[in-house]
C-alpha cells in the first residue's frame, strides 16, 4: 500500500551539539533557515516513556517542526497522505535522538508517529506553525487521530 522513500516537503536537519564542561547547547531552529510557512507560532516539550508511541495523526493546516534531542532514541514514521503530492502513499522512516539529534519539519497532510525505542524517557520539542486550538484556545483542534482507528492503514509495525 505504501512505497518506501523520501517524502516531498519533509525537511530533515542534523542538529549539532556544542559541548563543554558545563553541558551542551543545540540550536533547534533559526528563522533564517525556515521557510515562512513553517515559522513557529508556539512551542512545547513532551516526554515519551520507553517503548511507547505517539500518533499516528495528521494535520489539515498545521506543520510541525519536531526536534528529537535525546536522551533516548526514536523511530519516526511518516506517511504522505496528500493526493496532490508527487510522493503520495510514500512511507519514510527516520531514526533520531541521542546519537543522531534531528529536526524534522512535517508538512500538513503528512501522517506522523514516533516511538521511543531507547531505554530511557526521551524528550521531544515541537514548534508548530499554528496555535493549538487557535487564538485563546477557542477553535477546533487541527488533528486527525488515526491512532483511534483500529482499522487504520497507518501502522508502525
Amino acid at each position: 500500500m505504501f512505497t518506501e522513500g523520501v517524502i516531498s516537503g519533509v525537511i530533515v536537519r542534523e542538529l549539532l551539539r556544542y559541548s563543554d564542561k558545563r553541558g551542551w547547547l543545540m540550536e533547534v531552529f533559526r528563522t533564517d533557515e525556515l521557510h515562512g510557512d513553517y515559522l513557529p507560532a508556539m512551542g512545547y516539550i513532551s516526554m515519551t516513556n520507553p517503548g511507547l508511541v505517539r500518533g499516528p495523526h495528521e494535520h489539515v493546516d498545521q506543520a510541525d517542526t519536531f526536534c528529537f534531542l535525546g536522551p533516548s532514541v526514536f523511530t519516526v514514521f511518516l506517511w504522505d497522505n496528500r493526493p496532490e503530492s508527487a510522493t503520495y502513499r510514500s512511507k519514510q522512516v527516520i531514526s533520531a535522538g541521542e546519537q543522531a539529534p534531528k529536526s524534522i519539519i512535517i508538512p500538513a497532510g503528512v501522517v506522523h508517529a514516533y516511538k521511543n525505542v531507547g531505554g530511557v524517557t526521551g524528550m521531544v520539542v515541537n514548534f508548530p506553525n499554528r496555535l493549538y486550538k487557535g487564538g485563546g484556545k477557542r477553535q477546533p483542534v487541527d488533528e486527525i487521530r488515526h491512532e483511534d482507528d483500529p482499522e487504520t492503514i497507518f501502522r508502525i509495525d
